[in-house]
């Protein structure tokens, strides 16, 4: 667990949860093949859970808030013990009568590729937080997903009553409309989930198309291909950091937690980008999705190697 330090900022992350089990492989099995795991983890997953667990470690004070399973759904508790391990506020979470939480079981390859198998939730669509007033009370800036919109709307909306950045993780498609995204102060789409939205395959011109409706900040992260941004009228775009890549999981996820934070301190929309950038470059060096997400110290030296 990393300790916040004196005056770290606050983020409350609110959406999904799961259990992963992450097994290293040299190269992923034909049908009806067995073969041997080099290594294995069972770690948090979900875009919410899996940034709590990256701001956490990059020194920020961090809330988690989101539905997942009754008190008697083993995932489920793995998923609170894992996050209060982190020393993440977890008081917004909500056990969900006769609901279970997701559980994946993940292969990595040598490419730091992936292939996953997930059991789905059930019962935790249509949750709502107890108070999203009191969630967002005292924090500098919200991340949400939008996998269970009902949940993070009211918390979008709370948030917005009290002025704070709201960075919406897009990475399911939704319509122009769609209420969270119009409550949302920065969106960073997933390069599937814009062109889902937008029905155009080119990343400019999705982000075009999106800044119809939503005139707030808008980015597409692809990758090692990098993030691309609207600024203004313009389309602007910031490679990835090269790296060696040995697993892949919960890097888009510490992007959208690492951005948030830096968003927090600086107000920068492009130093936040290359924070975030630095952030997932790292943690895909490393196997075991977020457990081996960086540190804050770990960030600034690769960043300032790189200067």
């Amino acid at each position: 667990m990393t300790e916040a330090k004196a005056g770290a900022k606050t983020i409350l992350c609110a959406g999904g949860a799961v259990q992963d089990i992450v097994m290293r492989v040299e190269r992923f099995p034909a049908p009806g093949a067995k073969i041997q795991a080099s290594d294995a983890v069972i770690i948090i997953g979900g875009q919410a859970g899996n940034a709590a667990v990256a701001l956490a470690r990059l020194g920020a004070r961090v809330r988690y808030a989101g539905p997942i399973g009754a008190p008697g759904d083993a995932a489920a508790s793995f998923v609170q013990a894992a996050l209060e391990r982190e020393g993440i506020d977890c008081a917004g979470l909500v056990r969900v009568p006769g609901g279970t939480s997701s559980l994946s079981t993940i292969m990595v390859d040598r490419d730091g590729e992936r292939t996953v198998t997930t059991r789905r939730g059930s019962n935790l669509n249509g949750v709502a937080p107890r108070d999203a007033g009191a969630l967002v009370a005292g924090c500098d800036a919200v991340l949400l997903d939008n996998r269970y919109p009902d949940f993070a709307l009211p918390v979008a909306i709370a948030a917005q009553a009290r002025g704070l950045p709201r960075v919406l993780d897009f990475d399911r498609a939704a319509p122009a409309d769609d209420p969270l995204l119009l409550a949302s102060t920065h969106v960073i789409a997933s390069a599937d989930a814009l062109a889902g939205a937008t029905g155009e395959s080119d990343v400019a011109a999705g982000l075009q198309a999106m800044a119809k409706g939503f005139k707030g900040f808008l980015a597409v992260t692809h990758g090692p291909a990098g993030v691309t941004w609207r600024d203004g009228d313009a389309v602007r775009h910031m490679d990835a950091f090269k790296v060696e890549a040995v697993d892949t999981l919960g890097a888009g996820d510490t992007f959208h937690g690492a951005f948030t934070l830096r968003l927090a301190e600086t107000g920068d929309v492009v130093d936040s980008l290359r924070f975030a950038s630095a952030g997932a470059a790292l943690k895909c060096t490393r196997f075991g999705g977020t457990s081996g997400a960086p540190t804050r110290d770990e960030v600034e030296e690769f960043l300032k190697a790189r200067r």
